[in-house]
């Protein structure tokens, strides 16, 4: 059952692979490749190498009861988004929240992005309020 036993992090091409079945949805190798050859250069076998350890891993589950296996995600891109960032938030910035929040918003923040954050605090404190 996805989300009820910890899954390893996914590495970069990992993630990569990732976002492109969040994108499309349950996927075949083949589908996969053709997606991720419009931006990269990368071969057919190492797309199925990376989606089979993916599965090894259990970053994704994979339907088997067709000649070509169709991979999806095991968890959604929310819930992996929020993992990774648990773990960037304990390693990087010693657990703390508000660190990486000024961090990130000290560095090119533009006027609309400061507008976004803005109304996310308010209806934040809103509903802490209620």
């Amino acid at each position: 059952m996805a989300g009820s036993k910890p899954t390893l992090k996914p590495t970069e091409a990992e993630l990569s692979l990732l976002n492109i079945l969040w994108k499309i949805g349950p996927a075949t190798v083949k589908q996969v490749h053709l997606t991720v050859s419009e931006t990269q250069k990368i071969g057919y076998t190492t797309v199925l190498k990376i989606l089979q350890i993916m599965h090894e891993k259990t970053l994704v589950v994979r339907d088997e009861t067709n000649r070509a296996h169709v991979y999806a995600p095991a968890d959604s891109q929310v819930q992996t988004q929020t993992s990774l960032l648990k773990d960037l938030v304990t390693k990087a910035f010693g657990g703390s929240t508000s660190k990486l929040v000024m961090r990130a918003i000290g560095d090119s923040t533009t006027k609309e992005e400061i507008n976004d954050i803005r109304q996310m605090l308010d209806r934040l404190e809103q509903e802490s309020k209620q």
